[in-house]
């Protein structure tokens, strides 16, 4: 398999996604007021992150620690009740050793 791929200076990633995009949009609309949250953690040379993305009808929560497969996710019909999972979480990670980094929006760009 080769990691050599072909440039094309003509390609914008914003033309490419927009539909995407605005699918995406409409659906934070039809949620309600969504906030979205972002902690990532340090831990030796270990990075997590745990996010939480709440809205008037539920509210969902991620959680991806290196020393696993895969991302967990965790549905919510209770915005508050994700609330306070992801600040017992974050707690209890920080009570484990891990260091917050950077706790806020999700970065971008």
């Amino acid at each position: 398999m080769s990691n050599e791929f072909d440039y094309d200076p003509d390609w914008n990633l914003d033309d490419e996604f927009d539909e995407d995009l605005a699918e995406f949009d409409e659906f934070d609309d039809e949620l309600g007021n969504v906030a979205v949250r972002t902690a990532v953690m340090q831990k030796d040379d270990m990075i997590a992150l745990l996010c939480i993305k709440t809205a008037s009808a539920g509210a969902a929560i991620c959680r991806v620690d290196p020393r696993e497969d895969r991302p967990a996710v965790q549905i919510y019909d209770d915005a508050l009740a994700a609330v306070e999972w992801f600040t017992k979480s974050l707690r209890t990670s920080k009570r484990n050793g891990w260091n917050v980094i950077y706790d806020g929006l999700p970065l971008q760009g």
